[in-house]
């Protein structure tokens, strides 16, 4: 069995893509609790099995389960399993996932929608390594490292009393935020292309001769709201709908319910265009001049961790040492925050207020 043998969808050159994958090396050797956040198909559940997989556990077993699909009583069965008799229907006794996990990773998708009873349960298993059967009262122990994933605002939520927080506080010994595809445009035609080609295999097509520039136009434009998951959709669709090896792909169809009575919304509208630009906007002479002219060579990636370390640290004292109003002003998360400040040791200073 090759160790990275699941990590072979991991695709990605921009550098806020190639900076999630530093943070998973990172963390990955360790047996703590790591938390991803993300949009819908951004890669959450690749993300987890690389955690695992570059983890002392590769060889054990990794299971993940979506919490959504479930309701409490049939997420808790699957959880930590059931006797039986537990309730009706249990015939025999049912073994959960944190004990068929036992030695290895488990990562739960959709984590904000299970309830007060799921969660207290989770927080006992991070704590003590312990849990019983439904229905049951033998103690077991479980030698589980979790990942979990989710696409709300869990520091929101726990704030509202609808997520717990010191169970939030346990999974985020470390955060990992996954970008959406409209802050990696240096990805889109690495990726576009890979499925094309995957596609093209699957169609029997002798080769894929590419995209047109006005079929590469299009996909850069357009502001990706299902991120990866829904790239990889419309480049399928339209190769299966080309399927001619010795043309380039031309035409994108990016909504396939396009129909005279649906407006086909293939661009961002002007207020997404002002929020997500895609270029740098142009300096003004006069402020070009006004910058100081650095003395080349320089260290790109030192002088750049210098100019973030200093504007989170203004960021800071301009907003009283509040993070949540740090990150506002930094055009970040809560959890994008707290991972600069862990990357650069600056918690110490931007502890005075974390509400």
């Amino acid at each position: 069995m090759s160790r990275f043998r699941q990590q072979d969808n991991i695709i990605g050159q921009s550098n806020a893509f190639l900076e999630v994958l530093e943070r998973v090396s990172q963390i990955a050797p360790l047996t703590k609790p790591v938390l991803i956040i993300g949009e819908r198909g951004t890669g959450k559940e690749l993300i987890a099995a690389r955690l695992h997989y570059l983890s002392e556990r590769w060889d054990q077993s990794y299971h993940k389960l979506n919490c959504a699909a479930l309701n409490e009583n049939l997420l808790e069965s699957e959880l930590f399993g059931h006797e039986a008799g537990a309730f009706t229907g249990a015939s025999k006794r049912h073994q959960g996932r944190f004990e068929a996990a036992h030695g290895g990773t488990l990562f739960l998708d959709e984590l904000a929608n299970t309830s007060a009873l799921i969660q207290e349960k989770l927080l006992r298993v991070i704590e003590y390594g312990e849990f019983e059967r439904v229905g049951g009262s033998r103690t077991i122990k479980a030698d589980v490292r979790l990942v979990a994933a989710t696409n709300e605002d869990l520091p929101s939520l726990a704030e509202q009393g609808e997520f717990r927080a010191d169970l939030l506080d346990r999974l985020a010994f470390d955060v990992i935020t996954l970008p959406p595809l409209r802050e990696r445009r240096d990805d889109i035609l690495l990726l576009a292309e890979t499925f094309a080609i995957n596609m093209a295999r699957e169609l029997d097509m002798e080769l894929f001769s590419g995209f047109s520039e006005k079929a590469k136009q299009t996909l850069l434009d357009y502001h990706w709201p299902g991120n990866v998951r829904e790239l990889k959709n419309v480049v399928e669709r339209a190769v299966y709908r080309c399927q001619n090896p010795h043309l380039p792909v031309s035409e994108i169809q990016l909504d396939p319910f396009e129909s005279p009575f649906r407006p086909r919304a293939s661009r961002p509208s002007s207020v997404e265009e002002e929020q997500i630009p895609t270029s740098v906007p142009p300096v003004e002479k006069d402020n070009a001049a006004s910058q100081p002219r650095p003395e080349f060579p320089v260290d790109l990636k030192a002088e750049s961790q210098s100019f973030e370390i200093e504007l989170i640290q203004q960021a800071l004292k301009h907003s009283q040492y509040n993070q949540k109003k740090t990150a506002q002003k930094l055009g970040l998360t809560y959890h994008q925050l707290r991972g600069y400040l862990k990357k650069y040791n600056l918690l110490e200073t931007g502890a005075s207020s974390a509400s």
